[in-house]
């Protein structure tokens, strides 16, 4: 069965973290997602009202699902007697399938959901898509209410209304232009099946609903409302109010889109190496914001006076060899002349072990930007810090620059260093078995570094050879 993984080309799946977990493996945090279920009428803006909120959750992993991805396929029977055919009736959809989904998404695990043809009437048998547990689960569909099993998995239940004269319309425009119907067909089977399934079924489970949305999309004070109140929800298990020190970059479209670029394994060298250059300049800029600063006044071109910041002049880069050397030209590109150290630390499993280190003379008397792209158990970081500290740079003078970070790490370092700032484009999943940062970036020296034909080099064993 072929298998299709959604990508961050919509706004559906705006906070989605793909990947190749199959279906039996948890693939989330331990804390349980936020399920959001959005129900109404046919064409009264559910899809619309979803796209808004994930548009402004950003900040956090979003995947929608949709009930009509659980359509039964038609029987030959039923399909000689489509126009008869109920699609707004509860008997139209597989309710238990869409149970055994959501209760395995709630649980952290991926799963296939099925692709359904709606000119055919059948699902996909070759293709499905595979989705992947997130904080945020949002359920759109007419009927998520009307099970009892599912509503009681939902967080929040958000009931789109819209006038019927306007649903109808849209339902009309929708069918003919993306289900190939025609107009009178549409109209014969709003009469016969839409409007009494809409009066028996959907109406009644308006009830259930936590919040009425009326007029749909176009209501966009109810739904800023909604995102405030799911914003403050997951902000109860956010790291960045666990920890002041920890300082996360803005999410958009674009640094989700170059996420999903160098996390593809499948990309290649200078593809990697562009995007990642785009995603560590983007880091590099953010922690030099958190250096401090001196008011200083110039006179404009026009003969006025402009009072702006003088930049910080006492700053060094240390680069943690060999994935932090990757982040110096971007310093350097911001940072005209700085001087940067190196410091050597083999790792293996938990352990680590300092092997080499040089630095500026008066790195006591400097403000540091630590990097390293890729925090994840944090002991690497936590020896390179205490080796700085050691050196006399006050903990507080040390910026530690990442471009993806796992909590266990985040963990680690923001206990044992409470008043250093870290700074990164992302905070990951968190660490397998083999304490490899989950879904990750996979080695990224030697993805950044590698030359084709050439083997990469250990950094270990070239010092003890040189013992330096």
């Amino acid at each position: 069965m072929d298998m299709v993984i959604e990508v961050l080309s919509g706004a559906h799946f705006s906070g989605w973290h793909p990947t190749t977990t199959s279906s039996s493996s948890p693939t989330t945090p331990s804390r349980h997602p936020f399920v959001i279920g959005v129900s109404g009428g046919t064409a009264s803006g559910k899809t619309t009202v979803c796209d808004l909120i994930i548009q402004q959750l950003q900040d956090h992993r979003v995947v929608l699902v949709c009930q009509d991805s659980f359509y039964r396929g038609l029987t030959n029977d039923e399909l000689k007697r489509v126009h008869e055919y109920n699609f707004d009736h509860p008997n139209a959809f597989d309710t238990e399938q869409l149970v055994e989904t959501l209760a395995k998404l709630k649980s952290g695990h991926s799963v296939q959901i099925p692709i359904y043809d709606f000119k055919l009437h059948q699902r996909s048998s070759d293709t499905s898509r595979q989705v992947n547990a997130s904080e945020v689960i949002i359920l759109e569909g007419i009927l998520v209410f009307h099970e009892q099993r599912v509503r009681n998995m939902m967080n929040m239940k958000i009931f789109v209304d819209a006038d019927p004269d306007v649903r109808l319309a849209r339902r009309i425009r929708r069918d003919t232009v993306e289900r190939g119907r025609d107009v009178h067909s549409v109209l014969e089977q709003y009469a016969k099946f839409v409007k009494p399934a809409f009066d028996d079924f959907i109406l009644p489970s308006k009830k259930y609903a936590d919040i009425i949305i009326p007029r749909g999309g176009e209501n966009r004070v109810a739904v800023d409302l909604i995102v405030q109140h799911i914003r403050t929800k997951l902000g109860q298990h956010n790291l960045c109010k666990i920890y002041p020190n920890l300082n996360v970059i803005q999410s958009t479209f674009q640094t989700r889109g170059m996420h999903t670029l160098i996390r593809d394994r499948d990309i290649s060298k200078h593809d990697f190496v562009f995007y990642s250059d785009r995603l560590i300049r983007l880091v590099v800029e953010h922690g030099l914001g958190y250096l401090p600063f001196t008011e200083k006044q110039v006179i404009t071109p026009t003969g006025s006076i402009y009072t702006g910041v003088d930049f910080c002049k006492k700053l060094c880069g240390v680069s943690i060899i060999r994935s932090g050397e990757s982040m110096e030209n971007a310093l350097r590109a911001c940072c005209k002349g700085i001087k940067i150290g190196k410091i050597l630390i083999h790792r293996e499993g938990e352990e680590t072990q300092l092997i080499y280190e040089k630095l500026p003379k008066d790195i006591s008397e400097r403000h540091v930007l630590l990097m390293d792209p890729v925090l994840g158990t944090g002991n690497t970081a936590s020896q390179a810090i205490e080796l700085l500290i050691k050196k006399g740079v006050p903990e507080s003078r040390i910026i530690f620059l990442n471009l993806v970070s796992a909590p266990e790490g985040i963990d680690c370092v923001c206990k044992r260093f409470p008043h250093l700032k870290i700074v990164t484009s992302e905070i990951e999943e968190g660490l397998n078995d083999q304490f490899r940062v989950i879904p990750g970036l996979g080695e990224f020296g030697d993805r950044y570094f590698a030359v084709e034909g050439f083997l990469t080099v250990n950094w270990f064993e070239l010092f003890l050879v040189f013992d330096v």
